[in-house]
């Protein structure tokens, strides 16, 4: 399968279906994208890009939280663990969406972190979820720099 991912600027990009992560349920107003790719710029970084291939105009920048200082647990429903085909908690990943806050859009505003709404992988079945949730309560860690 190809795809354009116009953001980006990026034409015929290859994407091997057996790669795609399906969300049953979609993603927040986003409901009818279900399936996504997961990109990362070339080398590494710490930012992965959640492409929908339902909708191209569509993609979020996704964090592990601990990228950005923030450690927090959640629990899942058994329901959610079953969307999610959860064997082994080993395989479960959780990102958060990370936006441009602030008056500031561009390259000097503030990046803020979606806490409410982590997105969580079964990286074995390749099934996400976006979870919304009622209460966070984020441990925030500082480093010294």
């Amino acid at each position: 399968m190809k795809i354009d991912i116009d953001r980006f600027g990026l034409k015929n990009v290859q994407v091997d279906p057996v790669t795609l992560f399906t969300f049953p349920k979609g993603l927040a107003g986003f409901e009818s994208s279900k399936r996504f790719k997961l990109f990362h710029e070339e080398g590494g970084g710490t930012v992965f890009w959640l492409q929908s291939v339902d909708d191209t105009n569509v993609a979020f920048p996704i964090v592990s939280p601990d990228a950005i200082d923030i450690a927090y647990e959640i629990e899942l429903s058994d329901e959610d663990g079953e969307l999610l085909g959860i064997q082994d908690a080993s395989d479960v990943v959780i990102a958060v969406i990370v936006y441009r806050d602030g008056a500031e859009k561009g390259p000097n505003g503030k990046i803020a972190a979606n806490t409410r709404s982590p997105v969580i992988l079964n990286l074995k079945t390749r099934t996400g979820m976006q979870k919304i949730l009622q209460e966070v309560h984020p441990s925030l860690l500082y480093r010294a720099r």
